[in-house]
């Protein structure tokens, strides 16, 4: 897009004294004619660039114009460059790259000031899924950026079903993937877990997208009316509610015991993961839950 070529042509003229533009023309794969008009652009957009003749020459920001050298502080290039490598890592595109050849044609003198290789920051967004996700998550893009419906089979704690949606957002959040959109089939806006979603296809019908409403992924919205767990844990599990839940979701009791409390969205979700804990666990409340989780205990039993 124009916008981002302009944008790179003025980080690369902050970050250099002069560029000839055949050096910009070959960089961002444009003719030498796009270039000199791109420069008249920055020009009428107030950034005073000056065109040098003979050797030596090329385009510069004029001298005596008061600008700060880069667009962006070293922390804040750190942080854009670990996001895009983070990106890389689980959907296979090249952006970190293609953001490295663009401001710095390759220059790894002039790359290590602002990211150094072995730095402190490392970001690996991908998963034990991520043979499987990389197709879907490419797939999603695709159809969001060209305005088309996807469709879907769905696996999920009601059963399984078929859905069409129109995507709007690609969601990474509580180390998941998810795609936000209009489910046709429930009327409404939903997230749809991509490790519970199969057979993805790009359908032909196109949509109008709709003015979508904010996605407000707080704990409060999600675990709306949910349930309050209070249960008590050995002390060996200690380190596994401080990953999990936080230092806040328990207490320590005089027996060395740890009685937890935290809500949760459904009972499904609630049996899952104290079943992990083996006879390391007591639920306390509520009572429903208490019976329920007993009798699938029992139901265990009998299967032995």
């Amino acid at each position: 897009m124009k916008i981002d070529r302009l944008l790179g042509i003025l980080t690369i003229l902050l970050q250099k004294d002069i560029v000839t533009a055949p050096i910009l023309a070959d960089r961002f794969e444009v003719s030498r004619r796009t270039i000199n008009r791109d420069v008249e652009d920055l020009c009428k957009a107030g950034i005073p660039l000056v065109t040098l003749q003979g050797i030596g020459g090329g385009i510069k920001i004029a001298d005596g114009y008061k600008m700060d050298k880069t667009l962006f502080t070293t922390k804040e290039m750190q942080t854009i460059l670990a996001g895009l490598k983070s990106i890389d890592s689980v959907d296979g595109t090249s952006g970190y790259k293609t953001l490295v050849d663009k401001l710095y044609g390759g220059n790894q003198e002039e790359l290590v000031n602002v990211y150094d290789e072995s730095g402190s920051i490392v970001i690996d967004l991908a998963s034990y899924y991520k043979g499987s996700l990389s197709p879907k998550i490419a797939t999603v893009k695709d159809a969001i950026e060209l305005s088309n419906m996807i469709e879907f089979d769905y696996y999920g704690p009601s059963g399984e079903s078929h859905r069409k949606i129109e995507p709007y957002l690609l969601v990474f959040q509580w180390s998941n993937w998810y795609v936000y959109g209009y489910c046709l089939l429930k009327k409404d806006y939903r997230m749809f877990k991509l490790n519970r979603l199969l057979n993805i296809g790009i359908c032909e019908e196109k949509f109008i997208k709709r003015k979508y409403p904010n996605i407000k992924m707080s704990m409060e919205k999600i675990f709306k009316n949910g349930i309050h767990l209070i249960a008590e844990f050995d002390s060996s599990c200690k380190w596994r509610l401080i990953e999990e839940y936080g230092m806040e979701s328990f207490k320590q009791q005089e027996d060395g015991t740890l009685l937890f409390e935290f809500d949760f969205a459904n009972e499904n979700n609630i049996f899952s993961w104290v079943l992990g804990f083996t006879d390391q666990v007591r639920i306390i409340e509520p009572d429903t839950v208490k019976e329920k989780y007993l009798h699938i205990i029992q139901n265990i039993q009998k299967k032995y």
